[in-house]
């Protein structure tokens, strides 16, 4: 009771606006009435599972006004990765389920859609290896795949 005097003076504010509510439209449009500084940031795949992202020269990509691709995997490599995994009996849910892959992305790489990722291709070569069939004919899969110099050095021959 002895903080409790006729002097004292207890002064009760409002709250701030919670986290929800300055990120609302009329929170932002407001400050920039007031003129303050709003930093606006937007985010990329944040409700997906995003795990290879294609980054490779995309900025050359949109500086560049020709017709310019990146390497997909070929048919070859598909059709091995089709063989191994046919020959093991596995599905591509089953294949991508072993190697911790969307089936999709299996499904990429057997149709010839896929862009290169030796990642992903060193962990289906070690799921496929083992198959019985391939025996020692298995190469390494990242052989199959063709880089712009081999294809050039091909070509001019």
């Amino acid at each position: 009771m002895a903080e409790s005097d006729w002097d004292t003076v207890t002064v009760l504010r409002k709250k701030g606006p919670t986290a929800a509510q300055a990120k609302s439209k009329q929170a932002i449009l407001a400050a920039q009435r007031r003129g303050e500084d709003v930093e606006t940031s937007k985010k990329w795949a944040a409700g997906q599972n995003k795990q290879h992202s294609i980054t490779k020269n995309t900025a050359k990509l949109d500086r560049e006004t020709e017709e310019l691709h990146h390497d997909r995997v070929t048919l070859e490599v598909g059709k091995v990765i089709q063989q191994g995994r046919q020959s093991k009996g596995l599905t591509q849910k089953d294949l991508a389920t072993k190697i911790n892959e969307k089936p999709q992305v299996i499904a990429d790489y057997e149709s010839g859609r896929a862009i290169p990722n030796n990642q992903v291709l060193g962990k289906i070569e070690r799921a496929i290896a083992g198959a019985p069939e391939r025996g020692a004919e298995w190469t390494r899969i990242s052989t199959y795949l063709k880089t712009p110099s081999e294809s050039m050095s091909t070509s001019g021959m």
